[in-house]
């Protein structure tokens, strides 16, 4: 066992810390409720937030503007193809400081977990066969926690999302996705905010 439980993490869910990320690590995390959420190239925080972001695909639902919009997109949907590029443009998105959690420490770890078959990449890809955006996750059995996304071209994200969504539950019987922290865009498809307690009760049953 590497974590303590879920239970004693604190108000904002910081849980443990470590200088280590290895798939072994990773993969209880995702099991017991944890995800990582590196503040620089050396340590590793771990955190169990009393609310977590949650998409359950009986909730699911595509804007009607973007119903139209992804008619004329001019992508094709593709899986695994290209983890490698996927997570390292999701690493180059910034966030609002500037800065990114995606360190290179934590590439390696998720590239060695896609190696092992539990990181996913879904992306939308040009007809000339080029990355236009995409997203990764892990995906554990019938769980899945989409980690981090981007686009190179105006609606590929959104492309992707909902096709894995499609895909998540048609391939392998996912019925709900973990998104860890909401924002309007995934609020828009209809993530909902849960405590944890109730998360953990889905947890139990995938």
């Amino acid at each position: 066992m590497f974590f303590p439980d879920v239970e004693t993490a604190d108000e904002n869910g910081f849980l443990a810390w470590s200088e280590d990320l290895n798939t072994d690590m990773l993969l209880e995390a995702y099991r017991s409720g944890i995800f990582p959420w590196p503040q620089d190239e050396k340590y590793i925080l771990w955190f169990a937030p009393p609310e977590r972001a949650v998409l359950k695909f009986s909730d699911f639902r595509i804007p009607k503007t973007l119903q139209r919009e992804l008619k004329k997109m001019p992508f094709a949907f593709t899986v695994n193809r290209h983890f490698d590029a996927v997570i390292r443009h999701c690493a180059e998105t910034k966030r609002k400081d500037g800065g990114t959690w995606i360190t290179g420490k934590l590439i390696k770890a998720y590239g060695e977990l896609h190696k092992a078959g539990y990181a996913w990449s879904f992306e939308a890809v040009l007809p000339d066969g080029s990355l236009a955006g995409g997203l990764y996750g892990v995906l554990i059995g019938g769980f899945f926690a989409g980690e981090s996304m981007f686009y190179l071209k105006t609606g590929a994200s959104k492309f992707a999302l909902v096709n894995t969504v499609d895909w998540l539950r048609r391939e392998r019987g996912v019925e709900w996705l973990d998104a860890q922290v909401q924002n309007n865009f995934l609020a828009s498809f209809g993530t909902k905010i849960i405590p944890r307690p109730e998360y953990m009760e889905l947890l139990k049953n995938v």
